[in-house]
């Protein structure tokens, strides 16, 4: 029989996927890390065990404790996995700005939330730092893990992670990009994948409203550059002992809405269902592409599930109230509504009886028409009956070149969709438009009506 003892022995060894419509312009290879297949779905289950197993060790807590932490909602996740399993209490603090669902879940395990206002300095009283640190010393047998600076944080992705990642890649990786926040995935992949290889790139990914970036390029700690942020479980207004800013080589910044959009993209275009450092983690490679060369190879490390993000990043009134959704309906959001895809045609060459009977068949009004591969022109259901009502029935034998109209029109995919009426009428049910894989899509009216 093929059976775990408890849920904490699935921990690790998740997936590695290619990446392709959301990687086209990056000229390489880049691959993502899906992190989601642990059972917290997160990565952070890998170091909150860590975290745990290292504090038993120590004897900082004696069974039945309570485990505190102040948390963006992954570690305690993790954290509440094994106080599940081990027998402990859990106590988290987190900021006001981490999603409702996160909260739930944490509490779906057992585990105490306490939120905490986001816009304070790290040492108010009121931040969930703070307050985390409080409980510990008021609660008797209890122990704060403290990820930012419990350096089995790091020491876990160097055991773990870093070591997938090499295997994974046979070796042949050359970027390893991720967000940064505790600074323990970055810093210990990296420290493993550097001493395979000091050639390879380490790129963390930061947000505006956070020190890191400035910090790793001047070494000031710039007060300045810390602002509120909509971006989770990235960027800090603090230095976390875990990042090895040492170990890398350099931080992009990426908008709260570029992530928000890239995020999306990976669910859309990819099945990808991932949190909003996902998003931050491929836009930042986009942004650095022209950086990249045809032989590398990038992985992405993708640490959290969609599902902690439903109410906001994959609600489109939460996008568009913050203005990252365009108000304004593109073609583009026509084709990815659209079920079915595949570009049906007809050649030059083909009769008509036979495209007549192909449309009733497949239930389609309109065809574009080829000849070597090239679209020549269309054809409508209507048109063809027509012919065939008012022409002798032998002629239902001609080409249908000879009674085609001319091609649909060609629109882009940026094109808002309240200007398709300068392109589709009466005489021109339809349009054709190029996806950004480069696939053609025929769009219709009922297309339209569908979407609005």
């Amino acid at each position: 029989m093929d059976y775990r003892n408890n849920i904490l022995e699935t921990i690790g060894n998740t997936p590695m996927v290619k990446l392709n419509k959301v990687a086209e312009g990056i000229p390489c290879l880049v691959l993502g890390k899906i992190e989601t297949f642990n059972p917290g779905h997160s990565t952070k289950d890998r170091m909150a065990l860590k975290m745990v197993e290292d504090a038993e060790k120590a004897g900082k807590i004696k069974p039945g404790g309570t485990f505190i932490e102040c948390t963006s909602g992954n570690t305690g996740m993790g954290i509440a996995l094994a106080a599940a399993v081990k027998g402990y209490k859990c106590i988290f603090t987190t900021s006001d700005k981490q999603s409702k669902e996160k909260m739930d879940m944490l509490r779906a395990v057992g585990a105490e939330v306490i939120v905490c206002p986001t816009n304070v300095e790290p040492d108010d009283p009121r931040s969930y730092y703070s307050v985390a640190e409080k409980l510990s010393k008021e609660i008797p047998n209890s122990a704060w893990l403290n990820q930012y600076d419990n350096l089995s944080n790091r020491e876990a992705h160097y055991e773990s992670t870093g070591p997938e990642i090499w295997k994974q890649t046979d070796g042949k990786i050359t970027h390893f990009v991720v967000g940064v926040g505790t600074g323990g995935t970055i810093s210990g992949v990296a420290k493993y994948l550097k001493e395979q290889n000091p050639n390879v790139k380490i790129w963390g990914i930061d947000t505006y409203g956070s020190v890191f970036k400035k910090y790793h390029e001047t070494g000031v700690f710039d007060k300045k550059e810390i602002y509120p942020y909509i971006t989770e479980g990235i960027g800090e207004d603090i230095l976390p002992k875990n990042v090895d800013f040492s170990l890398i080589d350099h931080f992009e910044k990426v908008t709260d809405k570029d992530a928000a959009i890239a995020a999306r993209r990976l669910a859309k275009e990819e099945g990808l269902l991932l949190g909003y450092s996902a998003g931050s983690a491929l836009a930042g490679v986009q942004q650095l592409k022209d950086q990249l060369k045809p032989d590398d190879v990038v992985v992405i490390l993708f640490h959290d599930h969609g599902s902690r993000y439903v109410g906001k990043l994959y609600n489109d009134d939460w996008m568009r109230e913050r203005g990252f959704l365009d108000t304004e309906l593109k073609v583009r959001d026509l084709i990815l509504n659209k079920r079915d895809k595949k570009f049906i045609s007809v050649t030059a060459t083909d009769s008509v009886k036979h495209v007549l009977h192909m449309m009733k068949d497949l239930d389609i009004s309109q065809l574009p028409v080829t000849k070597d591969e090239v679209i020549v022109g269309s054809v409508t259901e209507s048109n063809i009956l027509e012919f065939i009502l008012t022409n002798p029935l032998h002629n239902s034998e001609k080409h249908v070149s000879e009674i085609m109209a001319a091609p649909f029109p060609k629109v882009s995919i940026d094109l808002a969709v309240k200007d398709l009426n300068k392109y589709i009428s009466k005489n021109t049910p339809a349009v054709i438009a190029e996806d950004r894989s480069g696939d053609l899509i025929v769009l219709t009216q009922y297309d339209i009506i569908q979407a609005l």
